[in-house]
C-alpha cells in the first residue's frame, strides 16, 4: 500500500516542497511525485550584515508557509508524515529559533533546524537516489545554497566526510556585487572569496586527491544546466545526470557576465529572483571546477529536499 509523505526544504534563498507517495522497488526513484512547488523567498536577505532575519524576509516566508500548510491539508498529508528542514539562514540568525516557533504557532508546520552535517547527509541521500551508479561510486557532491555550500565526499551511498562552508550565493552577492553588468573586479572578488572557502575544505580533507566525479545539486547548478540546454519548461528528469563540460560552462559564464540584470532576467530558464544570484553561482562553480581540475560536472536536481522526504518516509 502506498503512503503519502511531504518534505519542505527551507533554504536561505529558496523554499521547496515535495509531496510524494512511496513506490515499488523497481521504480526509477523511491517516490512518485504527487505535488511539487517552490518559492524564491530570500529568507537570508541582509543576514550577512545584521545577523538577524529581516522583517520583510519573514513576511515573505510566512506567506509561503501559509500556502504550504493549505496544500498539505488539501493533499491530506498529516503533520507526523511531514518533515520541514531549515538550513543556514534560520540556523545562524539570532531570531531563527523564535521564527521557527512562530511558524509552528501560526501554520502548524513544525520545522527542524538542521546543522551542516545533517544537511550534507540529506543532500547525499537525495542525490544518490537518482545518480547513475558509475558516478555515485566515487564523487564529490557540492550543494550551493543561499547561505552555505556543502561538500560531501562519497563512495556509493557512503558518506566519507562532509563539510559545510559559509559560502552562499546570497552572501556573495550582498558582499561583492556592486556593478551592473558585473565588473571584472566584482567577479574577481567573488572568485577570491570562494577560493578562501575551498582552502578551508582542503584543510579539512588533508593532502588527498579530489574524488573522481564532481556532482552539483540545488538551484544554481540546475539553473545553469537548464540555461545551457534552453530547457523550458523545466524537467528534472532531463537535468538529472546531465554532464556540463568545463568548455560549456565557460561559454555560459561569458554570456551571462556580459549581460546586465534585466537581460539575464529575460532568459526564460532563469526564474525571477535568480538573475543576480546566478553571478555568484558562476563564481562558486568556476572555483570548484578549476581549483580541483575537473573537466566538468554532473548535475542533479535531487538533493536536500528529496533526502528529507526519504528520511520521513523511511524509504
Amino acid at each position: 500500500m502506498t503512503k503519502r509523505f511531504a518534505a519542505i526544504d527551507i533554504g536561505s534563498n529558496t523554499f521547496r516542497m515535495l509531496i510524494g507517495e512511496t513506490t515499488a522497488t523497481n521504480h526509477h526513484t523511491p517516490w512518485r511525485t504527487v505535488y511539487y512547488t517552490h518559492r524564491i523567498i530570500r529568507l537570508g536577505e541582509g543576514l550577512h550584515h545584521s545577523g538577524r532575519l529581516a522583517d520583510a524576509a519573514m513576511s515573505r516566508a510566512m506567506t509561503a508557509f501559509a500556502e504550504f500548510a493549505e496544500i498539505l491539508s488539501q493533499h491530506q498529508v498529516s503533520a507526523e508524515n511531514t518533515l520541514a528542514v531549515a538550513t543556514a539562514a534560520m540556523r545562524e540568525a539570532a531570531n531563527g529559533v523564535a521564527f521557527r516557533d512562530r511558524v509552528q504557532t501560526e501554520t502548524g508546520i513544525a520545522i527542524r533546524i538542521i546543522d551542516g552535517d545533517s544537511e550534507a547527509c540529506m543532500s547525499l541521500s537525495g542525490a544518490g537516489a537518482v545518480l547513475k551508479p558509475a558516478t555515485r561510486a566515487d564523487m564529490l557532491l557540492f550543494d550551493i545554497g543561499g547561505g552555505s555550500t556543502e561538500f560531501i565526499r562519497a563512495n556509493n551511498h557512503h558518506c566519507r566526510d562532509a563539510i559545510s562552508t559559509r559560502m552562499g550565493v546570497v552572501r556573495l552577492v550582498e558582499a561583492h556585487l556592486n556593478s551592473d553588468p558585473p565588473s571584472a573586479s566584482d567577479y574577481q572578488a567573488m572568485l577570491a572569496a570562494a577560493n578562501l572557502h575551498l582552502a578551508d575544505v582542503e584543510a579539512h580533507w588533508g593532502i588527498v586527491a579530489p574524488p573522481r566525479h564532481l556532482v552539483g545539486t540545488a538551484g544554481t547548478v540546475t539553473t545553469l544546466a537548464a540555461t545551457e540546454l534552453d530547457l523550458c519548461p523545466y524537467n528534472a528528469d532531463t537535468i538529472n545526470n546531465h554532464w556540463m563540460s568545463l568548455t560549456a560552462f565557460e561559454s555560459l559564464r561569458e554570456r551571462l557576465l556580459s549581460m546586465d540584470h534585466t537581460e539575464r532576467q529575460v532568459i526564460r530558464t532563469i526564474e525571477p529572483g535568480r538573475a543576480d544570484l546566478i553571478i555568484a553561482g558562476l563564481a562558486i562553480v568556476e572555483t570548484v571546477l578549476t581549483r580541483w581540475g575537473y573537466a566538468g560536472m554532473y548535475v542533479v536536481d535531487a538533493g536536500l529536499l528529496e533526502g528529507a522526504w526519504l528520511e520521513i518516509s523511511h524509504s
